[in-house]
């Protein structure tokens, strides 16, 4: 007997809840998911979750960069309060905060166009010495420190991806909560004003159950440590919780930043925009994540009302400036928009 391919039988299944026919897509597919993985994609109502190479569909993996999405959406709520404002710069929070550049505002650093390079300069060596855990050697107060240093006025407006502005962000958004300037204080600002009252139970920068094993380099089954820059990628999930997570945008729960779009010089020829913690190409919006032995997409199109997530165990091969897993993230949400 002859066993249906894994690949075609979820883009088949794809297909159905795209209302487009995506099985085309089934070398792009076996690429991204060589190592297994979970594909889970939501439109008007009907979620389907397609586990492949034997990983559980409710598998937590390491977010990596998806966590930006989370924490602009803490970034969101906080503004609604009234505890931060998008345009303010963060040298109002005092403290710490205070030697900061008047070009690092929230908006600035949620759309990466704060002038700031993309790691702390002493993650040049850590990359090395560290590498599974590179900004780990930092306190918080390093990295802000890194943040007033190397901020370049010149460069503030144009896009300059920055790992650096987003722990930054984080940061801000733990003291403006009343928590203390750490990870562990923006964690709980997070779970008190965003994963729960969304109902995301395992978005955790502490996973609370066992983690999908990473296989990255030489194989090594070693999670990522993202250290004092967490809130740029060190929270983990499920694809359930990441298309909870989508769906909130469609419905407005998780804000209207989202809806914000800005075309600063500097953008990437596959990007149309930024939004605060999302890429935009056409009416999408998207954000992909690299960890040692993990990726992972998360995209949704308000105008089509559907959701894409993927998590993907292995280094996926990086296909030109985008990679496999950005790449299919991208061809999916395009086939939902084109649907009837």
């Amino acid at each position: 007997m002859f066993r249906r391919d894994p690949y075609a039988a979820a883009l088949a299944q794809a297909s159905e809840v795209l209302g487009g026919d995506v099985r085309p897509l089934r070398a792009l597919t076996r690429l991204a998911f060589a190592r297994g993985g979970v594909l889970a994609l939501s439109r008007g109502g009907q979620r389907v979750f397609m586990p492949l190479g034997g990983v559980s569909a409710d598998g937590l993996f390491e977010l990596a960069s998806v966590t930006k999405p989370f924490t602009a959406a803490l970034a969101e709520v906080l503004a609604r309060e009234g505890l931060l404002d998008w345009e303010t710069p963060l040298r109002a929070l005092g403290g710490s905060f205070r030697p900061l550049p008047r070009t690092l505002t929230p908006l600035a650093l949620a759309t990466h166009t704060a002038g700031l390079p993309a790691h702390p300069a002493r993650a040049a060596m850590t990359i090395l010495t560290r590498y599974h855990d590179p900004y780990g050697g930092m306190s918080a107060r390093h990295v802000l420190a890194s943040a007033a240093r190397w901020a370049s006025p010149r460069q503030a407006g144009r896009f300059m991806y920055s790992n650096l502005g987003a722990g930054v962000l984080a940061l801000a958004c733990a003291v403006a909560a009343g928590e203390d300037l750490s990870p562990e204080g923006y964690g709980r600002a997070l779970g008190a004003r965003v994963t729960a009252p969304l109902g995301l139970p395992d978005v955790s920068l502490s996973p609370g159950r066992t983690v999908v094993t990473p296989t990255g380099m030489l194989g090594s089954p070693t999670v990522t440590g993202f250290g004092p820059l967490a809130g740029a990628g060190g929270l983990y999930g499920s694809a359930a919780d990441l298309l909870g997570f989508g769906e909130a945008h469609l419905s407005e729960q998780a804000g209207t930043h989202w809806t914000r779009l800005l075309k600063p010089s500097g953008l990437p020829r596959h990007l149309d925009g930024v939004a605060p913690g999302w890429m935009v190409s056409g009416t999408a919006r998207w954000h992909d994540g690299v960890a040692r032995g993990t990726r992972a997409g998360l995209g949704f199109d308000p105008q089509a009302g559907v959701v894409v997530a993927l998590l993907a165990r292995g280094g996926v091969p990086l296909t030109g400036v985008r990679g496999a897993v950005p790449m299919l993230l991208g061809a999916l949400l395009g086939a939902g928009a084109a649907a009837p």
